[in-house]
């Protein structure tokens, strides 16, 4: 792994979740895109974890699936082509950890991607569903073609969340230009 791939957001974020995530556990994928973060998943999770992977673009869910197959986990996932809005109607068991990629597809249609509206209900849907002890990870792109407007409505939101019963962190690429992405953590305490 090159110096320059350790310090990726995906790769950042991996590396803060993996302690959350053990043998058996239920995770999600909110956006699931080509299915790395799904994979990372269900290889933490295990053979008798389970991870659902959510995806609006059949062709992300089928590019997921096409991935977990070559990588041999594709047992342990559920892929949904809907909404990460509605994971709730899907899932039903608390989950350790949920994973969040912001934008739009790499290398796909720039004009679908995530929103202020969708996001937010996704991120409340995603804190009924995480265990105590679990952990929500979103990385958030901004500028460019998605625009700023998701970013600061989704800090806004994590802002006013009660410290006694979700720790929020925001961590940023300080030194680098053009809005690059910020990785921000939700951990449920109680």
């Amino acid at each position: 792994m090159s110096i320059r791939a350790k310090y990726q957001i995906t790769e950042y974020c991996h590396r803060f979740l993996q302690d959350y995530i053990h043998e058996g556990d239920h995770c999600i994928d909110a956006t699931c895109g080509k299915g790395h973060d799904t994979e990372f998943l269900c290889r933490l999770a295990g053979k008798t974890g389970r991870v659902y992977g959510f995806d609006i673009q059949m062709e992300a869910v089928e590019q997921t699936r096409i991935h977990l197959a070559e990588a041999g986990c594709a047992e342990q996932a559920v892929l949904i082509c809907d909404g990460h809005e509605n994971m709730g109607k899907y899932v039903e068991e608390q989950v350790s950890a949920i994973m969040f990629n912001f934008g739009y597809l790499p290398g796909g249609d720039h004009s679908i991607a995530t929103n202020a509206r969708t996001s937010l209900q996704a991120v409340e849907q995603g804190m009924k569903l995480l265990k105590t002890g679990g952990v929500m990870s979103l990385c958030i792109y901004s500028g460019g073609d998605t625009g700023y407007e998701e970013r600061d409505a989704l800090l806004a939101y994590l802002k006013g969340l009660d410290a006694r019963k979700w720790l929020v962190i925001v961590h940023s690429y300080y030194n680098r230009k053009n809005d690059p992405p910020l990785p921000v953590f939700v951990v449920r305490l109680a």
